[in-house]
């Protein structure tokens, strides 16, 4: 019997039993549970569990679209468009509408980057200088001994500045990537310095993978937009993306425009950005799906089409917590995943890939309170396909005497990239409540013992320290189970 004979009876009986309408049935059912299955961040044990609507959601965070896109069996399972490309508009959101991808534009280019070492044509661990031909990076006091390297820049973790960039209107005159590097007119920020040690400390620099994108150009000697295609986009099959900026007149109507918080669609209908290679890449969720699958089939040793399984397997190996080579990291065993958001003018993204698992999923939005929406839709993801160790954070808060509470209450000098900004914690009904810079209406602080606080909405996590007498003096807040930060009490009562 031939080998083809005994495939074709093995499939006899699978085959019979397929019914390609129940499958297709069972998808929906998944997706509708998705879209009806959003929750909080933070999951309070002795209350009833919260679950929203996609629909409720947007509307909360005045978001017009939504494109999402699933990995299961490590392959796209299914994508969906929800509501306009364009408030006051009837033009639906569909998977092929483009967004900005914003910060994930960063670990994209980081995968162009390690090509060209695979190639011999750059080293991770090389003075960037040398590669620079049409600017150089101005050595100072910290450059005397260590460098700045790729593998530094990749990982923030070069003592670079600039920590990302607003773009420009579209009838402003934009900017070479010298002129953004140096600081000159028409860029609209500062020039790209070393301002920490090289290799001492985590310190997340668009500015730097701008350098990255110079060192690219100079190397190769091709345009941005090219290169791109031709080292990452192309080979990965991402073909709606480009790194163009500004997006070309004749795919304008495939995008979809930018709202700021309140849902307006602002000027220009988006912001334009010279600095492609930090915040460039004009994308979709598939497209970004088959990004982090290309990965993760690189580092299984399944595919050697973008990288080999040693640089692949490098690229998803801390290197600074929390990132590898250009993408964040997080968990382990099956739980292990790597990925990276997005905050640009008008838009956010996310995209996470758990390899053991062959789970993720990438989600984009069309609007400035898009971050909560979409680690809200992620949530909702996680819980239907079963991603491993992720999830709402469970809190379960215990009660604090009002002397205790009094004595945290108070102002906060918090301490970010040598920029400060406050945290009010004031006295409410229910115990404490903490407010920073960016949430305007602040937010319950869950206690779950004297001196570590959860945020109610926010999960941010809070750790009190406090003098002989019991009243606080500092506090360190750890931001997204990623960042940590630290803040001194200003000895203020604050009121509100």
């Amino acid at each position: 019997m031939s080998r083809a004979l005994v495939h074709r009876l093995v499939l006899l009986p699978a085959l019979a039993g397929f019914n390609p309408m129940s499958e297709a049935a069972g998808q929906a059912a998944r997706i509708e549970r998705v879209v009806h299955g959003l929750r909080p961040r933070v999951e309070i044990v002795g209350r009833p569990a919260v679950r929203w609507s996609l629909g409720e959601r947007m509307a909360h965070y005045k978001i017009p679209g939504v494109s999402i896109a699933v990995i299961e069996g490590g392959r796209i399972a299914w994508a969906r468009g929800f509501g306009l490309k364009e408030a006051g508009t009837t033009d639906s959101v569909t998977p092929e509408t483009l967004f900005q991808a914003a910060s994930i534009s960063k670990p994209v280019t980081a995968t162009a980057m390690l090509r060209l070492v695979e190639q011999g044509k750059l080293s991770l661990d090389e003075n960037v200088n040398t590669y620079l031909k049409s600017w150089k990076l101005p050595d100072n006091q910290f450059t005397a001994k260590e460098k700045v390297t790729l593998r530094r820049i990749v990982s923030h973790s070069a003592g670079l500045t600039v920590h990302g960039f607003p773009g420009y209107k579209s009838t402003d005159p934009l900017p070479s990537v010298v002129q953004v590097l140096a600081g000159e007119k028409p860029a609209n920020t500062p020039p790209v310095l070393v301002d920490t040690v090289p290799g001492e400390r985590w310190q997340y620099s668009g500015g730097g993978t701008t350098i990255m994108q110079l060192v690219l150009m100079d190397v190769t000697g091709e345009p941005f937009p090219t290169l791109m295609q031709r080292l990452v986009l192309r080979p990965v099959g991402m073909t709606r993306s480009t790194y163009q900026q500004p997006l070309p007149e004749s795919r304008r109507g495939e995008a979809a425009s930018a709202h700021n918080a309140a849902g307006e669609v602002i000027e220009g209908n988006w912001h334009v950005y010279p600095e492609m290679a930090a915040a460039g890449l004009w994308t979709t969720p598939t497209d970004l799906a088959k990004w982090a699958l290309a990965i993760a089939s690189a580092r299984a040793g399944r595919s050697a089409s973008i990288l080999s399984q040693r640089l692949a397997t490098e690229m998803l190996t801390p290197q600074k917590p929390p990132t590898g080579l250009g993408p964040f990291l997080q968990g382990s065993g099956q739980g292990f995943r790597f990925g990276h958001g997005g905050d640009n003018a008008g838009f956010k993204a996310e995209v996470w890939c758990l390899p053991e698992a062959g789970l993720g999923a990438a989600v984009m939005v069309n609007g400035d309170g898009g971050s909560g929406l979409n680690q809200e839709i992620l949530y909702a993801i996680a819980a239907e396909y079963g991603w491993p160790d992720y999830g709402p954070k469970q809190v379960k808060p215990v009660p604090l005497d009002t002397m205790v509470l009094n004595r945290i209450a108070g102002r906060y000098t918090l301490d970010y990239e040598k920029k400060n900004f406050s945290l009010d914690v004031t006295r409410a009904a229910s115990g404490l409540r903490g407010r920073v810079v960016f949430q305007p209406d602040g937010e319950e602080l869950l206690a779950v013992s004297a001196s570590a606080f959860v945020g109610a909405e926010s999960g941010f996590e809070y750790e009190f320290t406090r003098d002989g007498q019991g009243t606080a003096t500092g506090v360190t807040v750890r931001l997204f189970g990623l960042l940590t930060v630290q803040g001194t009490r200003d000895g203020k009562t604050v009121r509100r």
